[in-house]
């Protein structure tokens, strides 16, 4: 790591390409959807695909997707799977993103709207 001004050191180039691999599934809006929902409560496959509108086969591989880079994790109770988010960073992340992005598409929608076009 190389440090900067401020005292903060530059990432090395594994965590920076962990944490594009990160964003880049959180680039995905059905996949952004699932980390909402999470960030409010654990839930099984069945009602995550209900609450998010997603056909359960779709859903099930978001979900496994964001297990195996570790942003979700799941429990087995019973029958059902129940998936939670464990890290509260990623709560606060999701959280911050989605509640800045509503307070401004409240108060100026189309610089929201600019947003889609802008991310690659």
């Amino acid at each position: 790591m190389t440090e900067i001004a401020g005292g903060f050191e530059d990432p090395s180039a594994d965590v920076l390409a962990a944490a594009a691999a990160a964003f880049g599934l959180l680039a995905s809006s059905s996949r952004l959807h699932l980390m909402w929902a999470l960030s409010q409560g654990e839930s099984d496959v069945t009602h995550l695909a209900d609450r998010v509108g997603g056909a359960l086969p779709a859903v099930s591989q978001h979900l496994a997707k964001l297990k195996l880079a570790g942003l979700v994790r799941s429990r087995r109770e019973g029958r059902r799977q129940i998936y939670y988010i464990d890290d509260p960073d990623v709560v606060t992340l999701v959280r911050v993103m989605v509640v800045q992005l509503t307070a401004r598409s409240q108060q100026a929608p189309t610089a929201v709207h600019r947003l889609r076009g802008i991310g690659g």
